[in-house]
């Protein structure tokens, strides 16, 4: 049976334990929830000056520890074998030092001992068989417990110490690790094309604009990226935000296009709970959540009179209200906004703000359309197909011919057209090759120029006609124009004709106001 009092020193020890397991399980900041533990251990055991070491460099160096002076911690260094705190380490044992005042292996580098200090105890802290550093602490008149009960709780938690340390140093490792493979797979991949991301060319005219991303990347300076569709603008503004010194903060996206006029501003701007019927909850905009990073804005031309005032604020005072909301809100986010309309023409004509177009056109970028960068085509053409085919774990050979079919279309979708063409060819071609008579078959994009031609040949065979002062969207406009002539305006019947679906001959019908 155990006496009133050793029960009463067994319940501390346990309830030291306790509060230690407790302190290192919930903290994620490891020095602090160490030197609350040994706050812990002073106050249920009362013993004196406790500290942690950890081995460094082949020294003991202070990790956590209580009272100690910055100075104190820098003075209390320990090699391997010196002082009781260093045999404790050398031999994986604990070290007792039974009277500090005349035992020469108390070195007392720390100088706290006092006149109350009785003994010394140094106990090694070990995680997978190796010494990781030692724990130690002075017993005084106060101490409750005796030198044997003081080694064996000092030595259960020199264990839990131990594995948490060696725990969070694996973690912090494992996070390094990732951080430079991340780092390498990124380098890895942006030498691959150009050291651009996916931007993909040689030309003059993307070498201009490699330059111009170069020297205002790191700058905050917004930037308007300007080009028709699928000419590679998110790319651009991609490659902008990568290159700046808010690389490791978010890159945020919208299309304003692809929103409602009713929805745009709650998607830039967030709204608060009960904005509006739907607003079920408080929801951040696309500002807030690009906050420290960069906002990509497609379409900007498409926004609204209102949607065009508050973003004017925004980039004037870096402030707004989310809709139905009366608080302030400061972000730091750069801009980089992206258009294939003629903003110029929609300020002339009031359907653009001036001064909102002032303060998004600092920095202007114009990005060539496909068929005026030359052998980039074939660049692109052979990027595109080796990416398609490891997607689809597929061999396909463009022969000479069909590249030169690809080099000589127009491409008036730009890059985002050609890669598609390219995933048709293979996901629809072989080993054996894709030529120009195949072109017809898999290609029904590339038969548009052809049939253009013919069509205009065909309409009117008496007359002379020639494209040579005409424009790509004029001669579009005029094919489409004949096309459904030929039909009696039937859009299905012409779309077949012209190797186009309805979809996209009514998009083209309304574009060119036919």
């Amino acid at each position: 049976m155990l006496t009133q009092c050793e029960q009463c020193l067994t319940h501390k020890e346990l309830k030291v334990l306790y509060d230690i397991a407790s302190l290192i399980s919930d903290s994620r900041d490891i020095q602090k929830s160490l030197e609350k533990s040994l706050q812990a251990l002073k106050n249920s055991l009362h013993l004196d000056n406790c500290v942690i070491y950890e081995i460094e460099d082949e020294l003991l160096k202070v990790y956590a520890s209580l009272g100690f002076s910055k100075f104190q911690k820098v003075n209390s260094e320990y090699k391997i074998g010196e002082g009781a705190t260093g045999l404790a380490a050398q031999s994986g044992e604990p070290v007792v030092i039974e009277n500090v005042h005349n035992d020469i292996l108390f070195l007392n580098k720390s100088g706290n001992k006092s006149t109350n200090t009785i003994s010394y105890i140094a106990v090694p802290m070990i995680a997978e068989n190796d010494v990781i550093g030692v724990i130690g602490a002075n017993i005084t008149k106060d101490t409750q417990i005796d030198f044997e009960e003081t080694v064996r709780i000092l030595s259960i938690i020199s264990s839990l110490f131990a594995q948490y340390i060696n725990s969070h140093t694996v973690i912090e490792q494992e996070k390094q690790r990732l951080q430079e493979l991340k780092q390498y797979y990124k380098m890895e991949w942006d030498s691959k094309v150009h050291n651009f991301g996916d931007i993909v060319g040689d030309s003059e005219q993307m070498q201009n604009v490699y330059k111009v991303v170069e020297r205002i990347a790191q700058s905050d300076v917004t930037v308007l990226v300007r080009g028709e569709t699928g000419t590679g603008k998110e790319l651009v503004a991609a490659a902008i935000h990568k290159r700046s010194k808010r690389a490791d903060e978010p890159f945020i996206k919208l299309n304003c296009a692809a929103i409602t006029d009713t929805l745009l501003e709650s998607e830039l701007f967030g709204h608060e709970k009960g904005a509006f019927t739907d607003a079920k909850e408080t929801r951040k905009g696309r500002f807030e959540l690009a906050d420290g990073g960069t906002l990509f804005l497609d379409e900007i031309g498409d926004i609204s009179a209102s949607a065009q005032v508050k973003l004017l604020r925004v980039l004037q005072e870096r402030e707004f209200e989310r809709v139905g909301g009366s608080k302030t809100i400061h972000v730091n986010v750069r801009l980089v906004a992206a258009t294939n309309r003629d903003l110029e023409q929609m300020v002339k004509d009031g359907e653009f703000r001036e001064d909102l177009y002032y303060r998004l056109n600092v920095i202007p970028i114009d990005l060539p359309p496909l068929r005026k960068r030359g052998k980039d085509i074939a660049l692109l053409v052979n990027f595109f197909l080796e990416r398609s085919m490891q997607n689809h774990k597929k061999r396909v050979l463009i022969t000479d011919e069909a590249m030169a079919k690809l080099m000589s279309y127009p491409w008036p979708g730009n890059v985002r057209e050609l890669e598609n063409t390219i995933e048709r060819i293979v996901l629809m071609g072989n080993e054996d090759g894709i030529n120009a008579e195949d072109m017809s078959l898999l290609l029904p994009a590339l038969k548009n120029t052809e049939l253009f031609e013919k069509e205009m040949q065909t309409s009117n065979a008496h007359e002379s006609y020639s494209t040579e002062d005409m424009t790509l969207e004029d001669i579009e406009k005029d094919a489409l124009i004949r096309a459904l002539e030929r039909t009696n305006g039937n859009q299905a019947e012409a779309a077949k004709n012209l190797g186009i679906t309805q979809r996209q001959i009514g998009y083209k019908v309304k574009k060119y106001g036919i």
